[in-house]
């Protein structure tokens, strides 16, 4: 019997992604194990293997397809010894509903229409064999009933843009449905409609009408529309949620860097099975801070404020199309060295989307450094659940008073973003004290 090929769920979290590129072409032969997809979800893009071994028979969703549900099927299997006609009558099994085989999913599907509500009045009689199926029906013949027309967003984005009447074009999406390729060939074949109003002729317009506050500007074609992708939607609602529910407060605290960087450069002329960087001692600190200050090392709950027993810091690197968090587990009890090498793997891996759901899932605090962008100061948006960020700029050459006299040291400027319903404003402080005291005295990291 066909086994169906579903979305998988590459995370606890994830709900949805997009079928990045198929690794097999339909009657490819397989094996349990053999990569058959990548994956890409809000973090990363991941490989799917085959857990079965067989043919594939149909590939249902095409590659490129974005907002693909968990659950729903991608593809069929055809077992040792089974042939095409084993699909005859055979329906993919999915989660939330089944999926006709014959139907390609080319955008995700829109759920079923309602039924049409009853009339007020009596309706002429129509013999029941006559009666159009209200899912059966064209887009075309619903818009001359009055009735909605169904079409993907992107598709009715396209149409608005083109000036195309939507009722003049023939859906050939699941249950007649209006998608992207249909937009295309009616374009393509000159059927752009006029608008159903006439607009005003130029000369009684003064000046063009202001957006409506919430309203979007009128779009012109002086712009690059870039899809998003699954990431920059996540970090869109996430951060969003952030600046909304958590209340922020900032402590700022500027450290010199003089004997850091005299101690990293000794370090590193002693080996060469690691490169130590100012990152690095940054996140070795941060950890015995948080070791000293577990306040800080909290996150809310509605129901008690928990402090962490470990110390995961979440390390931000930017990514084409985002920003991604690798964890560096038990920081606290790791030396520069580890912390070297494995924040350079982490780092490097994250840049190709090869990182696992469990290398970025987590984290208890976040450090983002834009100091080698020439940034010399910045806030961040807490990540939650965790309950704080530190905000790292470069170390910039200035003149600070030691002992009554003017000197040059090399100063960096840190900023603490902080939860105010997890910790304070001396909480916060206190973290700070220790954070520039092993900063400032690097050799107390060795000890």
């Amino acid at each position: 019997m066909p086994k169906t090929i579903t979305m998988p769920a590459l995370s606890p979290t994830m709900t949805e992604g997009t079928l990045a590129s198929w690794s097999v072409k339909e009657g490819d032969e397989v094996a349990a194990g053999d990569v058959i997809a990548e994956i890409e979800t809000d973090k990363a893009t991941m490989e799917v293997e085959a857990v079965d071994e067989g043919r594939i028979a149909r590939i249902l969703v095409p590659a490129g397809s974005e907002n693909v549900a968990v659950n729903t099927p991608i593809a069929i299997l055809l077992e040792e010894g089974e042939d095409e006609s084993a699909l005859e009558g055979f329906t993919p099994e999915a989660g939330g509903g089944a999926v006709p085989a014959e139907t390609p999913l080319a955008e995700t599907p829109a759920p079923s229409p309602a039924p049409a509500p009853a009339q007020a009045g009596p309706a002429p009689a129509q013999p029941a064999a006559a009666q159009p199926s209200p899912v059966a029906a064209s887009p075309a013949a619903a818009a001359g009933s009055g009735a909605r027309i169904f079409a993907s967003p992107l598709a009715r984005r396209m149409a608005e843009q083109a000036g195309l009447d939507l009722a003049a074009v023939k859906g050939s999406g699941p249950n007649g449905r209006i998608v992207k390729r249909d937009i295309e060939a009616a374009l393509a074949a000159g059927k752009a409609a006029p608008a159903a109003a006439a607009p005003a002729p130029a000369e009684t317009v003064a000046a063009p009408a202001a957006p409506a506050i919430g309203e979007a500007a009128p779009l012109t074609d002086d712009y690059e529309e870039v899809p998003l992708n699954n990431m920059r939607r996540t970090i869109a609602r996430r951060l969003s949620e952030s600046k909304q529910t958590v209340p922020h407060f900032y402590l700022s605290v500027d450290v010199e860097l003089d004997k850091l960087l005299a101690l990293r450069k000794d370090l590193n002329s002693r080996s060469d099975d690691y490169r130590i960087s100012v990152n690095d001692f940054i996140v070795r600190a941060s950890a015995l801070a948080l070791r000293k200050n577990p306040d800080v090392n909290a996150q809310w709950t509605d129901k008690a404020i928990l402090r962490h027993r470990k110390v995961d810091i979440s390390v931000a690197v930017a990514i084409d199309g985002g920003l991604i968090t690798p964890i560096v587990r038990d920081a606290d009890r790791k030396g520069l060295a580890e912390i070297a090498n494995e924040t350079k793997d982490l780092a490097a891996r994250a840049r190709e989307g090869k990182l696992m759901p469990e290398e970025y899932q987590g984290g208890t605090f976040s450090i983002s450094n834009l100091g080698m962008f020439g940034i010399d100061q910045f806030v961040a948006v807490i990540n939650p659940p965790q309950a704080a960020i530190l905000a790292v700029g470069q170390g910039v050459q200035k003149p600070v008073v030691r002992d009554g006299a003017v000197a040059v040291a090399t100063v960096m400027s840190c900023t603490l973003s902080c939860d105010h319903r997890v910790f304070g404003g001396a909480e916060g402080a206190k973290f700070l004290q220790t954070f520039k005291g092993l900063i400032e005295d690097p050799v107390t990291m060795l000890l």
